[in-house]
């Protein structure tokens, strides 16, 4: 008899922290460092807008004459970030974060933002789904 899947909710990181786009990116990047993360879900009067990440203002940074200082978090965050629903299947959001090379998934639940799953979530999962179903 095989184990049920486990949903994306067990392993997620419950209220992440969120930013507003208006913000600079210099405001995202100390921000980051001081609560060491790395993805900060962006929120528009409580609706998921996006998502920034560090290597995205790394990205950002890197072009000439970009200003974290006067550059805005809507200018460079991603627009149409992976969301899921507390149910999903972990083995399913994590098949889709590989195939697309994504670093992390907002989770909803009635439209409302209740978590972050990123790729070291994965891991922990995997780590622990290894320790109890195959010991």
């Amino acid at each position: 008899m095989s184990k049920a899947i486990p949903q994306v909710q067990r392993f997620m990181s419950t209220n992440p922290f969120t930013i507003n786009g208006d913000l600079t990116l210099i405001h995202a990047k100390n921000f980051m460092m001081e609560h060491k993360i790395r993805h900060l879900p962006v929120l528009e009067k409580g609706s998921i807008v996006g998502i920034i990440s560090e290597k995205d203002i790394d990205f950002i940074q890197s072009f000439q004459g970009v200003d974290l200082k006067v550059e805005t978090i809507s200018n460079a965050m991603t627009v149409e970030p992976y969301i899921v629903n507390a149910d999903s299947h972990l083995d399913e959001v994590c098949n889709h974060m590989a195939t697309h090379k994504i670093g992390s998934v907002l989770v909803q639940d009635n439209k409302k933002l209740v978590g972050i799953f990123t790729w070291v979530d994965a891991l922990k999962a995997m780590s622990e789904l290894l320790h109890t179903r195959l010991s």
